[in-house]
């Protein structure tokens, strides 16, 4: 009867192992299901982790290009704006010049028309001769002034084309997102 009973509690106490082998087992086939699904969440947010980090060094990129282009710009008006400065300066002192000029034909005619008339006709033939000159000095002048034009709209369409090729770079940029 001791015997008996022993092998039954052998037997409960195998029948308990049993059920906590089994319990064991589901518990670690469950928790490696839970530790999977938490790494393949993990790896998913690594991965878009990863694409944030480009995506903001593009940006920073693309800020920089940004700062360039805003720096040619503001060179190229500060070019333009002294540009401008230096022509009007030279535009007044043309005609600052011409105004002296006038006057001084002004001067003649006056002292031409208060001389005798023996001198008058020497006097009209030296009238004659500053009129050439004075207008000599404004055909070069504005030859002069057409030169510094010209060359001032070749230097703004080369910066023009830097702007295109930066422009047409920044589009490609930003289409490659879509």
């Amino acid at each position: 009867h001791q015997r008996l009973s022993k092998l039954e509690e052998v037997n409960v106490l195998m029948f308990g192992v049993i059920q906590l082998s089994e319990s064991l087992n589901y518990v670690f086939e469950t928790t490696e299901a839970k530790i999977e699904r938490i790494s393949k969440a993990l790896k998913r947010h690594e991965e878009t982790l990863q694409r944030l980090r480009q995506q903001t060094e593009q940006a920073a990129e693309v800020e920089q290009q940004i700062k360039e282009v805003v720096q040619l710009l503001q060179e190229q008006m500060t070019k333009q704006q002294a540009q401008t400065h230096i022509t009007k300066d030279w535009l007044n002192s043309i005609e600052k010049d011409e105004e002296d000029l006038k006057a001084k034909v002004k001067q003649l005619e006056m002292y031409i028309n208060n001389t005798a008339p023996h001198s008058l006709k020497e006097l009209q033939v030296h009238l004659k001769k500053n009129k050439a000159e004075v207008h000599l000095q404004i055909l070069k002048g504005l030859q002069t002034w057409n030169k510094i034009q010209k060359k001032d709209i070749e230097t703004q369409d080369e910066q023009l084309s830097k702007l295109q090729r930066l422009l047409v770079l920044f589009v490609q940029f930003f289409l490659s997102f879509e």
